[in-house]
């Protein structure tokens, strides 16, 4: 599976043997990403290849994260110590893959933000402001 950045910067490739994932409420991840939780599919080292390879921040003493330094995206979570590395599942190409499996960093989950199932729903085509935007801006929506 390929996946990559917003600005297209950064590009990977991953040999991926399952559709299983999980999202991560520790605080460091919510710090990290700015977010309630991020979803990781877990991947041995081995199985990624860095098409053009992402900058790299050591956000503890324990481990890293890699992002793209042009436009912010996240792509993970990797231990210092460890074969396998945790990369975000919206930076696949297809993230419709995974199914979500498991929480980890339990202790600092938002349940209010778990099962939104029942909220409102507004699709982005649905905003005449926004879409009028993107068409007068680059001639359709982005994909």
């Amino acid at each position: 599976m390929s996946g990559g950045c917003a600005c297209g910067a950064v590009r990977f490739e991953a040999k991926v043997d399952s559709d299983e994932a999980y999202l991560c409420h520790c605080r460091m991840c919510q710090r990290a990403t700015g977010s309630v939780s991020i979803a990781f599919k877990n991947i041995p080292q081995a199985k990624v290849r860095w098409l053009s390879g992402p900058d790299w921040y050591d956000s503890s003493p324990i481990a890293r994260r890699p992002y793209c330094s042009a436009c912010g995206t996240s792509f993970g979570f990797q231990f210092l110590e460890g074969t396998n590395l945790d990369l975000t599942v919206a930076s696949f190409d297809d993230p419709s893959h995974f199914r979500p499996t498991s929480h980890f960093g339990a202790e600092s989950l938002h349940e209010a933000w778990i099962d939104t199932s029942g909220l409102r729903r507004t699709r982005t085509d649905e905003q005449p402001k926004l879409v009028d935007k993107w068409i007068a801006a680059t001639g359709s929506l982005p994909g």
